[in-house]
């Protein structure tokens, strides 16, 4: 297991940022939030909005984030490449159950784009955009259970509902979004990927 399992830059984005990114996801249409690699909908495991983002300004902040926090952490892991930046809102009774980022296998030789291609995702990033007053529930949760005694080991990560705040994590950790009971949760989420680990 990691020396470390996360890394929080807590309030690290300033409002005017965090609102950039907000007005930035609510320019676009929405879609219902998809699953897996067959990118389907899933009702019982996720219910929420998203958004694809790739602006360049988007990608040279979260970069530098994602890299002190896998110095930081000791991790080290060597990435090259990241997804698009999803742009999530969670509203009333929304949520995502358990999953971990990563896939079971890399992304296909033959995937639509280069960089892409024989790769994993590395790390996961998740960064609040909201204000801890405008909503309740919504909290992100990692189980860190020991598989050989298969009993639940869940800690919810407090720090990471204050605006401005950036999470990091191995993509392999299994997680998940709790229920938002009112009000709605913006968050910006993004993957880095490199080669398989060997």
């Amino acid at each position: 297991m990691y020396k470390n399992r996360f890394w929080i830059f807590q309030k690290v984005l300033d409002e005017k940022t965090c609102d950039k990114i907000i007005q930035a996801g609510l320019a676009e249409k929405k879609q219902k939030a998809k699953i897996g690699k067959k990118n389907s909908i899933n009702k019982k495991i996720r219910t929420s909005k998203v958004v694809w983002l790739e602006h360049q300004w988007l990608y040279d902040l979260i970069f530098q984030f994602a890299n002190i926090g896998n110095i930081n952490a000791q991790w080290n892991f060597k990435y090259d490449w990241a997804e698009p930046c999803q742009f999530t809102s969670y509203e009333k009774n929304n949520f995502y159950g358990w999953h971990c980022d990563s896939l079971s296998e890399p992304y296909s030789i033959d995937h639509k784009f280069e960089n892409f291609r024989g790769k994993n995702r590395k790390l996961s990033m998740s960064i609040c955009l909201s204000d801890k007053k405008d909503f309740t529930g919504g909290d992100f949760q990692f189980d860190f259970r020991d598989r050989s005694d298969g009993k639940p080991n869940i800690k919810t990560i407090k720090e990471i509902k204050e605006k401005g705040s950036i999470l990091i994590f191995p993509s392999n950790l299994f997680h998940r979004i709790t229920p938002v009971k009112k009000g709605t949760r913006y968050s910006l989420v993004s993957w880095f990927l490199g080669e398989p680990f060997r």
